[in-house]
């Protein structure tokens, strides 16, 4: 199937968007989250996965959330990428369009799934090893409900898991074993 991006046109495209390597790796940890989650639900693995790598490819030139995800989804519409994937990527940053909302499960899986990478990197950060590898499930459920601790992980949009129909302590399960599968890639 195409979705007018293969992914390592997508990855080529984030590396040249991307310069911080942290972000870079953001990336890749949310394409193995939708990639995990779209499994589970029984979704189209590649289109989400794509979601997931694409989504911040504006996040060093349009860092404010009043204007992140339109630059990233000018450039996709450009390119010819499936109307879906560019939507969802729009949409994981409702700020930048106002009056638009999250309406489906690829909508509330990405906010949900790349919002997740954050607490779970602080996680594996704060393990002596500072590894994921060292992260167990149950320590990313409670670090979920510690909010002072990774506070920029918005507690309330990894809740969207659920509008996904994915419940928090699985979909908590699930994106750690992605990103632990890819922890070379992402330096963790």
């Amino acid at each position: 199937m195409s979705y007018g991006i293969t992914r390592a046109e997508a990855l080529e495209l984030v590396r040249s968007h991307l310069h911080n390597e942290n972000l870079v790796n953001h990336s890749l940890a949310a394409e193995a989250v939708l990639r995990a989650a779209a499994a589970r639900l029984g979704e189209d693995q590649e289109k989400w996965g794509l979601a997931g790598l694409l989504h911040d490819l504006d996040s060093e030139s349009q860092p404010e959330l009043a204007t992140h995800t339109r630059e990233t989804a000018a450039i996709l519409k450009d390119k010819g990428v499936e109307p879906e994937i560019v939507e969802a990527i729009r949409l994981h940053n409702p700020t930048a369009w106002p009056g638009e909302e999250r309406t489906t499960r690829f909508h509330f899986a990405l906010a949900a799934g790349e919002t997740i990478t954050g607490l779970i990197i602080a996680a594996a950060l704060i393990n002596p090893e500072k590894k994921l590898a060292a992260v167990k499930a149950k320590s990313v459920k409670k670090r979920y409900k510690e909010k002072a601790f990774a506070r920029g992980a918005d507690r309330d949009i990894i809740a969207e898991c659920e509008k996904a129909g994915i419940p928090l302590a699985e979909f908590c399960e699930l994106s750690l074993l992605a990103m632990q599968e890819i922890a070379g890639d992402i330096g963790l």
